[in-house]
């Protein structure tokens, strides 16, 4: 039976996966992905915890950048994160950019939880100013 998502206070695990992609310094968050853990983020399809950190290590090292949660949601093993990323680039800090995200976390059954799929959606951007 499938529950309808509720309003949750967003999981300390996930709040550090923020922090990591941040500050681009991988530990306990990215901790609960393994190897077949898959990310969706826009058309890039990224599998496997290594190849996922590597990902955001391309995309976020030339940014200054703080991913803000603003809401979460919970039902049946899936989590449902709302947020905004405020973003400049190290060589323009003051050419700041803010774009809406969603992260959606599919987890298994274990305890800890671990992360099967994360798919990601993020903007309107103008990646002109940050690419």
């Amino acid at each position: 039976m499938t529950r309808d998502a509720t309003p949750a206070a967003t999981p300390e695990w996930i709040l550090q996966i923020m922090r990591e992609i941040d500050t681009l310094d991988f530990a306990e968050g990215f901790a609960r992905m393994t190897e077949d853990t898959e990310m969706f983020f826009g058309t890039a399809h990224v599998r496997g915890a290594e190849a996922i950190k590597a990902f955001f290590v391309k995309i976020d090292e030339p940014l200054n950048i703080t991913h803000d949660v603003l809401e979460c949601w919970s039902a049946d093993g899936v989590v449902f994160l709302r947020g905004e990323a405020t973003m400049a680039k190290k060589t323009e800090p003051d050419r700041v950019v803010r774009a809406p995200f969603m992260h959606i976390f599919y987890l298994d059954d274990a305890r800890p939880a671990r992360i099967r799929t994360i798919r990601i959606t993020a903007g309107p951007l103008e990646t002109d100013t940050v690419m």
